[in-house]
């Protein structure tokens, strides 16, 4: 079988995403590689994307309770030695499918591809994303493999389910530290931003900060600084765009503060969780004395 003749999984968890899964869903069936199938994987959703779905991919189905199971769900159904996985809010160029592909089966020591991302959106703090995406292009402290040999992902047991944030990064982790390397295409993929405010990111980042302890508080060997030098290492790309950098600067200081109290919440719910705990175990000591 020539390469021209395997198949790539898409595997595309959704839930609510009736804005941005058409035009994602449309992208994927105009790869320029001849064999592909894409599989959506819904959580539930209350709008549209279930019947926007069925009308572009392949195989639909309902899986939850969060993307990371979703995936793992997708991936299980899917009949390609190629996964890739893309978000139901991104546009992939047509040669990804292709370019995972060559780059994947032509070198079997690499285990996944990273797909360098960009990003498009409404108003300036859109702009400010944008350009924050760009900086970040090439960067491995950043980017996280989006395409995965299936052998490779099979091996290290898919994503973590306890996880529901940083889970790109932890796979692409487990992948390289099981023996693989990392590789890239040249192709995008473009990530449909829509409006984005500094409220919003807040919010977003105080939920992955409250659903991350379980990587936040691995020792610092075991996990990736959420510091991110490489955003001051291309002082031309800021220095042509200068009007961007204080929206650029304000995004990112409400996403640290998003990260932080989320995390600082989930401790506490923790604590909380203990305390109860360790006060019925009291109790029912207690009780078989009586």
């Amino acid at each position: 079988m020539t390469i021209r003749d395997q198949l790539v999984s898409f595997v595309v968890p959704t839930k609510n995403a009736a804005r941005t899964i058409d035009a994602c869903l449309q992208s994927l069936g105009a790869q320029d590689h001849p064999h592909v199938e894409i599989i959506v994987v819904d959580n539930c959703s209350t709008d549209d994307s279930f019947a926007i779905a069925t009308r572009r991919a392949d195989l639909v189905a309902r899986h939850g309770p969060e993307r990371c199971a979703q995936r793992n769900y997708g991936a299980r159904q899917a009949r390609g030695a190629i996964l890739v996985f893309a978000d139901a809010d991104m546009v992939l160029e047509p040669s990804v499918a292709r370019e995972c592909l060559e780059a994947l089966t032509v070198d079997p020591g690499a285990g996944g591809a990273v797909l360098p991302e960009f990003s498009f959106g409404i108003g300036h703090f859109a702009r400010c994303r944008a350009l924050e995406k760009r900086l970040y292009v090439g960067d491995p402290r950043v980017e996280a493999a989006r395409a995965f040999r299936r052998d490779a992902f099979d091996a290290v047991g898919g994503y973590d389910i306890t996880l529901n944030a940083f889970e790109d990064w932890d796979l692409t982790d487990r992948v390289q530290a099981a023996g693989w390397h990392i590789t890239r295409t040249y192709s995008r993929v473009w990530h449909d931003d829509g409006v984005v405010s500094p409220r919003r990111q807040f919010h977003k980042k105080h939920y992955y900060g409250s659903q991350g302890s379980g990587y936040l508080h691995r020792k610092p060997s075991h996990r990736r600084s959420l510091l991110r030098s490489s955003l001051w290492s291309h002082p031309r790309q800021l220095l042509a765009q200068p009007g961007l950098v204080p929206g650029l600067l304000w995004l990112k200081i409400c996403e640290a503060g998003g990260v932080a109290t989320g995390a600082l919440a989930q401790r506490i719910r923790g604590t909380l969780i203990g305390w109860r705990s360790l006060d019925a175990r009291r109790d029912g000591s207690a009780g078989s004395r009586r």
